[in-house]
């Protein structure tokens, strides 16, 4: 908005930002930056989302089928990170390594220093007075029909657990607030994803559920555990079990060993072959516990555990189907942030993958936070789903399959490094540190199991290391 005198006049909304993890606290200070009023609504009884780990785990629905899931959080409790702390962290407020008994110093820490972190990042901010702690949103909707773009306001009707529970009877009265602009950063790893195509899974008769309600191996001692999927998450709970399990059976998404079989998985095999073994992919479960894999080969098994994904889930959301999700695709998104339609008062923050967190959530935030106050504009809503379009077009003509949609570092890497450059003059990440990040990638592909225990870095990463370990002897921006 211009004064007249060709100052910009910015403009100050009230903002609802849905879940205080890393890419709601990222919307929240940096809306803040901007000079909204925030208010963060969140489940659980702390910052931190899905980094802050729950023991509880939902019995009654151990497959995560019921929407939403009653337990938020899938952290595991070996869970380390598969990024290196020094690429990561806010750009003004480093995940720099700190010693004492309540930290884990390494390149690769557990999720507890990575909670510990995103408090610290609250307390450096001031951020916790915005969050609203147990509370569950119910419904986003327009505050009047027909929703409108730029001029819509938006109704948001939330629920508080005191004790942090998810029990209806045991809440606070309903309550419903109108909203300049919603902000939504609930994440992508809390509603399970099943597998698709393996038969017999309603009427097999042991125990089966996914990892997002695995926590431990104690459960499984002296069991024979059949792990559906090789990722990162497969591979990391396979290896705990091989601690106290009889047998541990990996099945990958691979219809034949020659595909399964991997330089990283080869190196896991001969480490734990006494207990740990690979199969192609599960064809079908019988009801007595015999569970087919796809080269003929069968096991019997105690436990079936599906590492099989998560899905994008907004149970809260009602946009009249202004945004859906289908085929894993929430859209239409204008770079995976704006309904066109509906920006830019409903915006989406953390809806990528494979991306470097929680760097990239910041540049999105701030673009949010910049175009809200008037400080920069969006493209006419016609120029945006164009631009939708023309995106599913080029990944469907380079192969990469419609599943894939918003994967921008593992198919578009050099996009998640120059979107901060182009929509809000974010700094772009240092060279030394994309190094880092590749190098590591390499490492994990050739040593899955202990590629977090050991450095190789070059010299420019170790040039970049000297000036980013100094920054620990002086304060961080607040």
């Amino acid at each position: 908005m211009d004064a007249g005198n060709g100052k910009l006049v910015l403009q100050s909304k009230n903002v609802c930002v849905v879940g205080g993890g890393m890419a709601g606290l990222a919307a929240a200070r940096e809306l803040r930056r901007e000079g909204h009023a925030v208010t963060v609504m969140e489940q659980s009884g702390d910052v931190g989302g899905q980094w802050l780990y729950d023991p509880r785990t939902d019995g009654a629905d151990p497959l995560g089928a019921v929407v939403p899931v009653r337990v938020p959080s899938s952290i595991y409790a070996c869970l380390r990170l598969i990024s290196p702390r020094e690429a990561m962290g806010f750009s003004d407020f480093q995940f720099l390594p700190r010693e004492g008994d309540d930290h884990d110093p390494r390149r690769f820490p557990g999720h507890r220093e990575v909670h510990s972190y995103l408090r610290e990042f609250c307390d450096a901010f001031g951020l916790m007075d915005a969050v609203r702690f147990n509370t569950r949103v119910l419904r986003v909707a327009a505050a009047a029909a027909p929703v409108t773009s730029t001029a819509g306001q938006w109704a948001v009707r939330s629920v508080r657990h005191p004790g942090g529970g998810t029990d209806d009877d045991a809440a606070h009265e309903v309550v419903e607030e109108v909203f300049d602009a919603v902000v939504v950063a609930t994440g992508h790893y809390s509603q399970p994803m099943l597998p698709s195509g393996i038969e017999g899974m309603e009427e097999w008769s042991r125990r089966q559920l996914h990892g997002h309600s695995y926590r431990t191996p104690e459960p499984f001692r002296g069991e024979t555990v059949v792990v559906v999927g090789c990722g990162d998450s497969g591979k990391d709970i396979a290896l705990d079990l091989c601690r106290v399990a009889r047998e541990v059976h990996l099945a990958a998404n691979a219809f034949s060993m020659e595909e399964a079989t991997t330089p990283a998985m080869s190196r896991v095999l001969a480490n734990h072959g006494e207990v740990l073994r690979l199969h192609p992919r599960i064809c079908r479960l019988h009801a007595e516990g015999r569970v087919e894999f796809a080269d003929g080969s069968s096991v019997v098994a105690d436990s079936l555990i599906y590492c099989t994904g998560y899905r994008y889930s907004f149970p809260f959301l009602d946009t009249g189907g202004a945004v859906t999700v289908e085929d894993e695709v929430v859209g239409p998104l204008f770079e995976h942030v704006f309904p066109p339609s509906l920006a830019p008062s409903l915006s989406f923050v953390g809806v990528p993958r494979k991306i470097l967190v929680p760097w990239f959530f910041e540049t999105q935030a701030k673009w949010v936070a910049q175009v809200l106050s008037g400080r920069r504009a969006l493209p006419p809503e016609e120029e945006m789903l164009r631009a939708v379009e023309e995106h599913y077009r080029a990944r469907e003509a380079a192969g990469v399959p419609r599943k894939l949609t918003h994967n921008i570092g593992g198919v578009e890497p050099l996009k998640m490094y120059e979107f901060g450059e182009k929509y809000c003059d974010f700094a772009p990440l240092e060279e030394w540190k994309k190094e880092l990040i590749v190098s590591s990638i390499l490492s994990m592909k050739d040593d899955a199991e202990t590629f977090r225990d050991h450095t190789d870095d070059s010299e420019k990463v170790q040039k970049g290391l000297r000036a980013w370990r100094g920054l620990a002897a002086r304060p961080q921006d607040g």
